[in-house]
């Protein structure tokens, strides 16, 4: 039977001696026999002992699960399951961690970053769900319309990325913004009242998307084109898509028209879709057409 010495051991594994000596001494490598001079050897067993311990704690395997794993007690699989369970968990938390620190990178707020980042996804949700019960609690509001705002989940992942982490601040700040609220306040008030008077207030029709991407799309020609949105062009543009709207809505260009397109036209409401989008991870982005509607509430007045 092939003996090897510590030195041999040592050659082959790529340990030290002073290490081999230490598993011996902890019976991980059980002694084979003795030289001449007294000198502890190896047989192949322990060889392959000390290269399956070696192996383990090169993955990070602990010493004590390392010894029962030799002893039988635990399989290398289980030990390779639990083990590479563990690594995911530190790997989402450095993650998450990498994601705060560039955030705060950018922006230089380190405990509400922090504090938001940490929240669960109960406690996340619980400040959507505190929102909505403010901007909608005791209304009369259209049913399917309420149900699905209020069905919005935040589903921000373990291991975010800074963009999303971001993103996430930025909504939390928004729906917690006491102007914020009141103005969505305001415009489900105003949702009541028409609900009221029978308004049909159902999802948008083609003619009122139509309408929407034509005023969007003239705003941002009026943009690209440097038009002054106080000029008298301005005010052409607004009538062309007025009369646009009011074809659309079935309400005659003039003070009602005016109102409905103002209290429907926080560009804070448009922004909160994007933020969730970006938090959800959502294939489908939400436009962003902040600058445009920016430019019609200046030309409309």
């Amino acid at each position: 039977m092939t003996h090897y010495s510590i030195g041999e051991l040592a050659r082959m594994t790529g340990l030290s001696t002073r290490t081999i000596r230490f598993y011996s001494d902890t019976g991980v490598i059980p002694v084979a026999g003795r030289t001449a001079g007294g000198f502890r050897t190896y047989d192949v067993d322990g060889l392959a002992r000390l290269k399956l311990v070696r192996t383990l704690r090169d993955l990070g395997v602990d010493l004590p699960t390392a010894q029962r794993v030799l002893a039988r007690e635990v399989s290398v699989a289980e030990v390779a399951r639990t083990h590479a369970e563990a690594i995911d968990a530190q790997m989402r938390t450095l993650r998450l961690r990498r994601a705060v620190l560039r955030v705060v990178a950018r922006n230089g707020e380190v405990e509400m970053v922090h504090e938001l980042a940490r929240l669960s996804e109960e406690e996340r949700q619980a400040i959507l769900d505190d929102f909505f019960e403010e901007v909608f609690g005791g209304l009369d509001l259209e049913p399917t319309f309420e149900q699905r705002m209020r069905s919005v989940r935040v589903e921000l992942p373990d291991d975010p990325t800074a963009e999303q982490l971001e993103a996430w601040i930025e909504l939390a700040n928004l729906v917690r913004d006491p102007d914020f609220r009141a103005s969505i306040r305001r415009m489900s008030e105003r949702h009541q009242e028409m609900r009221a008077q029978g308004a049909d207030l159902s999802p948008s029709s083609p003619a009122q998307l139509e309408a929407f991407q034509y005023a969007i799309a003239q705003a941002r020609e009026a943009l690209d084109a440097g038009v002054d949105p106080r000029s008298p062009e301005a005010a052409a543009v607004v009538a062309r898509i007025n009369e646009k709207w009011s074809s659309a809505m079935d309400v005659p260009v003039g003070p009602e028209l005016s109102r409905r397109l103002e209290e429907f036209g926080d560009p804070r409401a448009e922004r909160y879709w994007q933020l969730i989008a970006k938090v959800n991870g959502w294939e489908t982005q939400v436009p962003d057409t902040i600058a445009e509607r920016a430019w019609l509430v200046e030309a409309s007045r």
